[in-house]
């Protein structure tokens, strides 16, 4: 059995610290309330975190012991059951870095889930941010009210081929989560992406995504590179990761500084 490498462990780490803690919006007086954002299931090995406000995507389960090695196949099992009973039907997902927790995928695909997706873990140092020219007409901002928490969604559902499951209320302080939001002139919104809670100055880059018809103007990469530097004025964060979905977006994270350290590995049932 490898032991746990030391930079996966505490990026783990900080990720179930911050998602699993509530997040503060601005009420109607102007003054932080508490929201939870994920209902959080420990369940061994594993933790599940649902998400109470946002699209089902958001609902997995992680390492609960970063830096610790998973070896115990009836421990894992009986978390699989913990979790299933709370996960909608056939929806139970883990997203595990792979280096923080090994043998933990191996045990979960000997139980039965199948491994839907092997990725790496890019990181990149806040400071160090490429950020790219910004196009004619195009203007990237801090997503600060509901509607245009709304507009960034709807980007991002008609992105990933989703429906419905469209946030509510106010976006969250930014210590706790954020999104940028790109548009064109007339205002259109083309593009979005957001950072999580930030812990241990740690913060995961998610979502990045374009409107279908305005791919390959680069705004992928401009949003993430305005992100990842408003997730470091705004709210502190000092080391950024993200996990590329594809071969181009790989390339895309490459160009404003990432770099690959680690792998993810989700799995979900059949």
């Amino acid at each position: 059995m490898s032991t746990a490498d030391p930079l996966a462990s505490r990026i783990a780490a900080a990720q179930l610290s911050g998602l699993s803690r509530a997040r503060r919006v601005v009420g109607d007086d102007d003054l932080p309330v508490l929201q939870q954002a994920r209902r959080v299931v420990p369940a061994g090995p594993f933790t599940g975190l649902l998400a109470v406000d946002g699209p089902a995507f958001l609902s997995y389960a992680v390492a609960s012991r970063p830096g610790r090695p998973v070896q115990d196949a009836a421990e894992v099992a009986e978390a699989i059951e913990l979790l299933r009973a709370e996960f909608q039907p056939g929806a139970l997902r883990f997203e595990l870095i792979d280096e923080a927790c090994p043998g933990a995928a191996d045990l979960l695909a000997a139980a039965g889930l199948t491994v839907t997706m092997r990725i790496p873990v890019m990181t990149l140092a806040a400071a160090e941010v490429v950020v790219p020219a910004t196009p004619d007409g195009v203007t990237v901002d801090y997503v600060r009210t509901a509607a245009d928490r709304i507009a960034g969604a709807e980007v991002a559902n008609a992105a990933f081929g989703m429906a419905g499951d469209l946030p509510t209320g106010p976006p969250p302080l930014p210590a706790d989560g954020g999104s940028v939001l790109a548009r064109l002139a007339d205002g259109e919104p083309v593009a979005v992406t957001s950072w999580t809670q930030v812990a241990d100055g740690i913060t995961e880059i998610v979502g990045v995504a374009t409107a279908a018809a305005h791919r390959r103007r680069g705004l992928g990469g401009l949003v993430t590179a305005h992100a990842v530097r408003a997730a470091a004025e705004l709210a502190g964060a000092t080391l950024t990761w993200l996990t590329p979905g594809s071969a181009d977006a790989d390339r895309v994270y490459r160009k404003v500084g990432f770099t690959p350290v680690a792998h993810a590995v989700h799995l979900a049932e059949n």
